[in-house]
């Protein structure tokens, strides 16, 4: 998810009257479960990056929210981006995707998709990992700021640019400096929650109570 399509930009004002607001998804289930349970949350495993990916993919130029919903679709119909099975995929298959409306059907973004798949089964082959490559551009934790607003979050950064140089050299598409910025961030390489947010608030109290536990 970019910073670009976020719907609740926040600012210093807004952050006094509503200390309790969320970086993004206040009002809509699906996308305040996301923010809480999932966004800067690490993710490992070659599936679920996979999926990571492609979803910020097929996110770019729309709204993160249209992609959750469509979440469940384009787990089934890419077989729970199973990298072997959609690296499988042909012409047929991939006019099957563009029949299908549950998904957004674009074919760049199909095919790359399928291409990414390919280049995962080629990471093993070689005897590495895709959970390797990613982490591998994982930033400093003690170099992590929290920002004040999402105007302050960058669209991309040095670790994103050479994460996406890495991966395209690895034969991967669809996945420029500011996609595997927020694939970063999806994936929990970075938590970009701002300080103001309720999921930090919430990780500040349980760890003054740990602390205080430990203490007595």
């Amino acid at each position: 998810m970019t910073t670009d399509h976020v719907t609740e930009t926040r600012t210093a004002a807004d952050d006094d009257a509503a200390p309790a607001a969320r970086c993004f998804g206040d009002g809509d289930p699906l996308y305040s479960a996301y923010h809480d349970d999932e966004w800067g949350v690490p993710v490992h495993g070659e599936q679920a990056l996979l999926e990571r990916i492609a979803l910020e993919g097929f996110q770019s130029g729309l709204s993160w929210i249209t992609v959750l919903r469509k979440r469940p679709a384009f787990r089934e119909v890419f077989d729970g981006f199973d990298p072997e099975r959609v690296a499988a995929f042909g012409p047929d298959d991939v006019e099957r995707l563009l029949g299908d409306a549950r998904i957004i059907r674009n074919r760049m973004k199909i095919e790359a998709t399928v291409d990414n798949a390919r280049a995962v089964v080629a990471l093993h082959d070689s005897g590495r990992t895709l959970d390797e490559l990613i982490w591998s551009f994982a930033p400093d934790p003690a170099l992590q700021v929290r920002h004040a607003t999402f105007g302050d979050v960058p669209a991309w950064t040095a670790e994103s640019k050479a994460l996406s140089k890495a991966l395209k050299k690895e034969g991967f598409r669809f996945i420029g400096p500011t996609t595997a910025y927020a694939a970063m961030q999806a994936c929990g390489l970075v938590d970009d929650h701002l300080a103001t947010c309720p999921v930090v608030l919430s990780r500040a109290r349980a760890e003054d109570a740990d602390s205080a536990g430990s203490a007595g």
